[in-house]
């Protein structure tokens, strides 16, 4: 079984989801510190004279001193509300923006609590669903596992494979300092690393900006596009 372990983020770059499409399960990693103003509580889309703009979720005990599963959304309807706002200018420009609200909306109508884990697992399934990409996913805190005694950062995966019985376990590259091949190797485990390659597309009357949230990408290019793209771009390095 492959393996992919990420922390919940907030519609996050395409690049997120071409790790999910190269895995077979998926570990939403929730158990560790909160890390305010990241990727799980804001993202970018384009900003509607130049640029990109933030998309917030402002929280109501945003802080280091919280696990990443203690996180609470301060207002579900508003940030909604602020989200689809900073989503306006894309109207009558993006060819796919009445699907990506839809989407949006959708996420948002799976949320039963304040929870920001929830809120951005949703998002991960709606996108996941519009592609059409399976994703078999388990949020960490809910699984069981022992996980008492890491005492590195690099720790952690090779601790959450082992006990999932995974056969590989695939990173972004980012985590190649990270980790020690042979505290996967002694398990069996292979270790790899998704390098995906910079995706650009025509965003006219805009100026394309890589690397923003994947609602930016769903507004200009169809999900059969986006699918070959996840599979072009993709390219399994080795430690």
């Amino acid at each position: 079984m492959k393996l992919g372990i990420m922390q919940p983020y907030f519609f996050p770059y395409l690049g997120h989801f071409a790790l999910i499409a190269h895995t077979e399960r998926w570990v939403v990693f929730d158990v560790s510190q909160y890390t305010p103003k990241s990727w799980m509580s804001r993202n970018r889309v384009l900003h509607p004279q130049v640029g990109w703009n933030y998309v917030n979720v402002p929280l109501a005990n945003s802080s280091i001193a919280i696990t990443t599963r203690e996180a609470r959304v301060q207002d579900l309807p508003k940030t909604r509300a602020n989200v689809l706002g900073k989503l306006t200018h894309y109207r009558r420009k993006a060819p796919f923006y009445e699907q990506v609200v839809q989407l949006v909306n959708r996420t948002f109508d799976a949320v039963a609590s304040d929870s920001l884990v929830e809120l951005n697992v949703q998002g991960l399934v709606a996108v996941c669903a519009y592609l059409e990409l399976p994703f078999d996913y388990a949020i960490c805190s809910e699984l069981n596992l022992d996980l008492q005694h890491i005492d590195s950062p690099g720790g952690w995966a090779p601790a959450i494979s082992r006990q999932l019985d995974a056969s590989f376990y695939l990173n972004p590259p980012g985590g190649r300092d990270l980790f020690e091949p042979q505290d996967f190797a002694r398990h069996g485990i292979r270790l790899g690393f998704l390098q995906f390659d910079e995706f650009r597309y025509d965003a006219q009357p805009y100026t394309c900006e890589p690397g923003l949230s994947v609602l930016d990408v769903l507004m200009w290019n169809s999900p059969q596009a986006v699918r070959h793209v996840l599979a072009s771009h993709s390219h399994i390095l080795e430690p």
